[in-house]
């Protein structure tokens, strides 16, 4: 996991951490009692309350039994549950192949309105042709999923795609220029994928900012990351998938959106960049 994923993850168990101390204290208990109620080691107590050990979803309700507070049981688990969702690793996420990976993302791609979605590594899902999709699918599955159900799995993305022509969604891509000459696909793939880029540059409903590649930049490129409406980040990593829901967080990520798209040239200048790149493919 990276330093800034780590470093999320540790802030909500710290949260959730935070609010069971809380019920101690409002109980008029210490580690102690907590502990002797609910049958552990006061070193369980301790790990617990000091975010060092993750709770299970059972060590919540008896925390909140011996605390007086089973009303506040369910709603701290839910919390535990959205601390557990934010990492993922790939291996875990796709152990069963990518086509069911695609899929669970639908929903939250069909309840959003506003994409914001910045890319220093490929060409975003949304915009990638059929040929560009296979490529990069199948260089996923070859490196770290056992299951070969690629051809479904680009099905699926291709599918979700549909979304780009359903009102009322605004979508604003930027990527850097780089992704323009890096494919994994051939010549061919990648010249098809760029003149999609033209054309869907063109719709109304979507803005492509393209960063140029130049010296003195005012900041660095990033991980690749979504942002979904205001209320959710997902974040690509190496290792895995980051979802980010706090306020905070998702905030943090549409200034960085913010200061990337300043840097960025957008409209004919954005083109011509693209044309650039499919023209030196020749």
């Amino acid at each position: 996991m990276s330093d800034s994923a780590s470093s999320s993850v540790q802030r909500a168990r710290r949260l959730l951490a935070d609010r069971l101390r809380e019920l101690v204290r409002d109980a008029g208990l210490d580690g102690k009692d907590v502990a002797a109620l609910c049958g552990w080691h006061p070193s369980k107590v301790s790990r617990i309350s000091t975010a060092k050990t993750q709770p299970s979803a059972d060590d919540i309700r008896a925390w909140c039994h011996a605390c007086g507070a089973d009303d506040q049981a369910e709603d701290l688990v839910a919390t535990l549950r959205d601390v557990e969702g934010m990492w993922v690793e790939w291996r875990r996420m796709e152990r069963s192949g990518l086509r069911r990976s695609q899929q669970a993302a639908l929903p939250l791609f069909e309840r959003t309105h506003r994409f914001r979605v910045y890319s220093s590594w490929l060409v975003p899902g949304l915009l990638q042709t059929h040929g560009y999709t296979e490529a990069v699918l199948r260089a996923v599955q070859r490196r770290r999923v056992p299951v070969d159900d690629v051809a479904d799995a680009v099905a699926v993305r291709m599918e979700r795609q549909r979304i780009l022509h359903d009102a009322p969604r605004t979508f604003a891509f930027l990527i850097e220029e780089s992704v323009l000459s890096n494919g994994l696909g051939d010549a061919d793939t990648q010249a098809e994928q760029l003149e999609r880029l033209l054309t869907v540059s063109t719709l109304p409903q979507i803005s492509i900012g393209v960063i140029p590649t130049r010296l003195e930049r005012t900041r660095m490129p990033v991980e690749g990351f979504w942002i979904f409406d205001a209320g959710q980040v997902n974040v690509e990593l190496v290792s895995g998938h980051l979802t980010l829901t706090q306020p905070g967080e998702v905030n943090a990520y549409a200034e960085t959106f913010a200061e990337f798209a300043q840097m960025a040239v957008h409209g004919a200048r954005a083109r011509a960049l693209i044309v650039r790149a499919r023209d030196s493919l020749a």
